[in-house]
């Protein structure tokens, strides 16, 4: 049910607006469900992984990831986002034809830079994996995950162009459908290549990426097809071929830059702790170990919740890119106060129960319940993690991309001096604090910012007092609940109560102090039924 309150979490006005709410709300819910179901889909897939190859085969391939997303963010990420909010604004003028040549030069530009990107890495490979990632196991994954680049980045602005339309479901499902190709790879390889070993197995979930990625840009391409032929979406284009590529890359170049910088020193990263544990004295299995619980086990139970604000973040683009093209300072307002408030209460919710429960989720989902004094620590950022993700969507609405761009670097510099000079002498509770560290400082110079740009008055009682009060009265009573009456039951039936508690009466007093509105609950329940 709290899905359905992302429609009252937007605009309150009338007429047009209205309409433009419940499309947003519409697109948040498609891409909040779809980002649950594949997160699910992603935590099956982990726990077998984890129970399959352990903590070390785990860390080997949390270190393909990075390399991954690096080239995602420098042939696809900014490209995306610009065909996205290109569209949202050429559309509102019912300009098609521009939409349709800005997508396609944008997929002349990012399949290019993919193409180059695949070449490049698969004849450095090697050297990559000797030099850098001090592991010469990841050559052959390296190698393989070469395949997929050239898919990876068509699909991608294809998705931009279907988000900047509003229209979330195409890229919802294509979300959806690659997790379920990765997994049915990876199930059928798994019996064939885990028992050759480590190597192996990381490369088992390199061809489930790879055909993933395939399977999915071949879907948002027939849908695309389909969709541009179903709605008519054909008129003259009213801009020059060399007009197209300033527009694209006026907004992509910065957006492109900041993404990709923060993808690679995300990469320098994950490189480097695992080579500062062992000069805390680990030895290379164990600091693979600690490096693949944190990464390929705990942050992704973390950011499972962010799916709900993914969605959020997402569909903000297009909303506040219209508003601010348009000059409506109250929609923008309002806008922003109704996210702000929604992840405030999502976060700090989280927060709240991974604190509580934080041994007995990681024993129930992985059966590791040591694990938990990492998910502990890492729970207490949760808010802020949060924030960054709906900061994100409201300052690249806003056109602030130089200035993410500069936030990112200031972020990962705090997270690389812990990790380079700090981390052999602590260990991995060095980089935590310097991750939380990092957080913190990047969140409040973000809400610096989107005050001086917009003149929004922060709600500190509404935002974070109120919320904070609730989640910690909900925790002490389903924790005096859990203890007295559910643990001695099977963890099965316990923790998932346990958090249903939690849930229950952090909603409760978020009405009683007026966090939440009744109203909003009614509504809820009505879009339900309907």
């Amino acid at each position: 049910m709290l899905l359905k309150s992302i429609i009252n979490f937007y605009y309150t006005d009338k007429g047009e607006n209205q309409v433009k709410t419940k499309s947003i709300a519409k697109g948040a819910l498609i891409l909040t469900l779809a980002g649950i179901l594949t997160r699910i889909l992603g935590f099956i897939y982990r726990v077998y992984m984890s129970n399959t190859i352990g903590s070390e085969g785990m860390g080997l391939y949390q270190l393909i990831v990075p390399i991954y997303m690096l080239a995602w963010s420098i042939s696809s990420s900014g490209i995306s986002t610009t065909v996205s909010k290109l569209t949202a604004q050429e559309n509102a003028l019912s300009k098609y034809g521009n939409i349709n040549k800005l997508l396609f030069h944008s997929i002349i530009i990012s399949v290019l830079i993919a193409f180059t990107l695949s070449v490049i890495l698969y004849y450095s490979a090697e050297n990559i994996s000797v030099f850098f990632l001090k592991d010469t196991r990841a050559i052959l994954s390296l190698k393989l995950i070469c395949f997929c680049f050239p898919f990876m980045a068509a699909g991608s602005c294809i998705r931009g162009w279907f988000f900047g339309l509003r229209e979330t479901l195409t890229p919802a499902v294509s979300q959806f459908f690659e997790q379920c190709v990765r997994m049915l790879t990876i199930y059928f390889l798994s019996g064939i290549l885990i028992p050759k070993g480590v190597e192996f197995a990381a490369a088992a979930a390199v061809i489930g990426m790879c055909l993933g990625e395939i399977a999915s840009f071949v879907y948002v391409y027939l849908s695309y097809k389909h969709f541009k032929k179903a709605r008519k979406l054909f008129s003259q284009n009213t801009i020059s071929v060399r007009t197209t590529y300033m527009m694209i890359l006026a907004m992509a170049i910065p957006l492109t830059a900041n993404r990709m910088t923060g993808s690679f020193l995300s990469t320098v990263e994950n490189i480097l702790i695992p080579q500062k544990l062992q000069l805390y004295g680990l030895s290379q299995k164990n600091a693979m170990e600690i490096y693949g619980e944190l990464s390929g086990m705990v942050m992704p139970l973390i950011m499972f919740p962010s799916s709900i604000l993914t969605a959020l973040s997402t569909t903000l683009l297009p909303a506040l890119s219209e508003a601010s093209a348009t000059k409506n300072t109250k929609r923008i307002i309002i806008t922003l106060k109704k996210s702000m408030s929604f992840t405030s209460i999502i976060g700090i919710g989280t927060c709240g129960l991974f604190i509580t429960y934080s041994n007995e989720l990681c024993e129930l989902i992985y059966n590791r319940f040591e694990l938990g004094n990492l998910l502990f620590l890492l729970g207490t950022a949760c808010p802020f993690i949060y924030l960054q993700v709906t900061f994100s969507g409201i300052l690249n609405g806003l056109g602030e991309q130089v200035f993410i761009f500069k936030t990112s670097l200031l972020s990962s510099a705090i997270n690389i001096f812990f990790i380079y000079f700090l981390i052999p002498r602590y260990g991995i509770h060095a980089f935590i604090f310097g991750w939380f560290t990092s957080l913190v400082t990047v969140s409040f110079i973000c809400i610096r910012k989107i005050i001086k740009k917009t003149g929004l008055i922060p709600k500190i009682s509404l935002w974070f007092v109120k919320p904070s009060f609730c989640i910690l009265c909900g925790c002490i009573i389903s924790k005096a609940v859990f203890v007295k009456y559910l643990i001695g039951l099977n963890k099965l039936i316990s923790v998932p109560s346990g958090i249903f508690i939690i849930g229950f009466f952090y909603i409760l007093f978020l009405i009683i102090t007026d966090c939440f509105k009744v109203s909003t609950l009614k509504n809820m329940l009505k879009s339900l039924i309907k």
